[in-house]
């Protein structure tokens, strides 16, 4: 029999499933017996979306995780959102439906490579994006999110020398938006990188009526084509509040399936890769499944853990971040 840390390590426990299950009230049912929440990503499976107790960006899972009552935390996302979670409520078991859920921002950026980089600008104040390692967030000031990065920056001191990371083109938006000289680690997201200026082109031509929104994540060549640049949830909320009827979507395409439950009578059209690949869906995100999600709450694994030392000190800029967020009503 496969021991806990063996189950862990492989990622996620595989078990036949009895096809006649009805997942759905599955996991209703083990939610209220273990006292759990999920909390899902906008980049999740419909399905994932639509059984999750709280649907949202990284800024509104993370306030979310801070203040759940829930014994047991299931993050439908990727690995770095469930160690925010543990981060933020140590005493509570996180669980993660596949472990191997990644991501290539925060791969882009190694720790101890970080920490090198951080070494040759010692008057510098560290800001990291959220997609990143747990290790990351310890050896940073405060941690933003694509919603409140901007406001961030502009809480501090005009003369305050800031490095910003590992997103460089989150961060060359928000060096752009607040006219500041930040220095950029040299990372970037797969999925937001891949979006085609060109293919853009072609398609707002063909539908000279829709609005463009991106997300800060894009490159800039792809930003400049944007009518609208924000966060998953920015997307959303603009997208419902606009008059326009069509609308070409610059992010992992997961969000569509909420902005098509918001605007029934919207068009919401995916923006095209630099290939013919499905490359604006991201593998991490897309290895979470119902079934996984299922099996993760029987089974109470795969749990995410983070050392005690790097929760204090990755506790530090997370927490200065929700307490900006919430004195700038974000």
């Amino acid at each position: 029999m496969d021991t806990l840390e063996e189950l862990n390590r492989r990622g996620f426990i595989e078990e036949s499933i009895d096809p006649t299950l009805d997942l759905f009230e599955e996991i209703e049912k083990l939610k209220k017996e273990k006292n759990a929440i999920v909390l899902a990503h906008y980049y999740q499976e419909p399905d994932i979306q639509d059984i999750a107790d709280y649907i949202g960006d990284s800024l509104g899972l993370s306030q979310e995780a801070a203040k759940t009552e829930a014994d047991v935390i299931v993050f439908a996302g990727v690995h770095f959102m469930a160690e925010t979670a543990k981060i933020l409520s140590p005493e509570k078991t996180v669980l993660l439906p596949d472990l191997k859920a990644g991501c290539s921002l925060a791969d882009s950026c190694p720790p101890h490579l970080f920490k090198k980089f951080k070494e040759k600008y010692p008057d510098h104040l560290v800001i990291t994006y959220v997609n990143c390692t747990a290790e990351l967030k310890a050896m940073s000031d405060i941690v933003c999110t694509s919603t409140n990065a901007v406001q961030i920056v502009e809480s501090l001191p005009k003369e305050q020398k800031i490095i910003f990371g590992p997103d460089k083109n989150l961060g060359a938006w928000v060096a752009k938006k607040t006219g500041r000289d930040l220095v950029l680690w040299n990372g970037a997201c797969m999925v937001h990188e891949i979006f085609s200026r060109e293919k853009i082109t072609k398609l707002k031509s063909r539908h000279p009526g829709a609005v463009f929104l991106a997300h800060p994540e894009c490159e800039e060549a792809v930003l400049e084509l944007a009518d609208y640049i924000g966060s998953t949830t920015g997307i959303l909320n603009y997208a419902t509040k606009s008059n326009a009827k069509e609308f070409i979507v610059a992010t992992e395409s997961g969000i569509i399936h909420q902005m098509e439950k918001a605007n029934p009578t919207k068009t919401f059209i995916p923006a095209p890769p630099n290939n013919n690949c499905a490359c604006n869906d991201c593998p991490y995100m897309k290895r979470n499944t119902l079934e996984k999600l299922y099996l993760c709450i029987k089974n109470g694994l795969p749990e995410v853990t983070v050392p005690a030392d790097i929760i204090r000190e990755a506790r530090k800029p997370i927490e200065r971040m929700l307490e900006i967020s919430a004195s700038l009503g974000l």
